[in-house]
């Protein structure tokens, strides 16, 4: 047995400014989204991260989730390859209203920096030689 497919599930407050946010970055859509759903392809190995309604994410948690203004959930790391092209993902992601929570800067051998979405979630990219 294999999985073939990983997907994370996190919660939007603004369905539509999701998909402006995740459009303007260069993501496609995978399938068309729903009154409670909306989800987006990442890189090339089949990674998939669905936004739910607050509502409807609750529901699936059985539970309250983070508040993503105080709390963090998880950082998801982007791979780009090279340090311009890290410079380039930095400009994009203000341009799509972003917020930079870690400028650039150098981490080892590698290169990176942190932003969050629209909903408070958190995700990096990440130039690393080799990777």
């Amino acid at each position: 047995m294999k999985t073939r497919i990983i997907w994370a599930n996190l919660a939007t407050n603004d369905i539509q400014k999701t998909i402006q946010f995740y459009t303007a970055l260069g993501f496609k859509q995978n399938g068309k989204e729903t009154s409670e759903l909306v989800s987006f392809a990442f890189a090339d190995s089949n990674f998939i991260i669905n936004f739910f309604t607050a509502k409807r994410f609750e529901w699936a948690l059985k539970g309250k989730p983070v508040n993503t203004e105080t709390e963090n959930e998880i950082i998801f790391s982007l791979s780009a390859d090279s340090r311009e092209e890290i410079d380039l993902w930095l400009e994009k992601v203000k341009k799509a209203g972003g917020v930079i929570f870690s400028e650039p800067e150098d981490f080892e051998v590698g290169y990176t920096f942190g932003f969050t979405d629209p909903d408070g979630h958190k995700f990096n990219f990440l130039y690393w030689p080799g990777m």
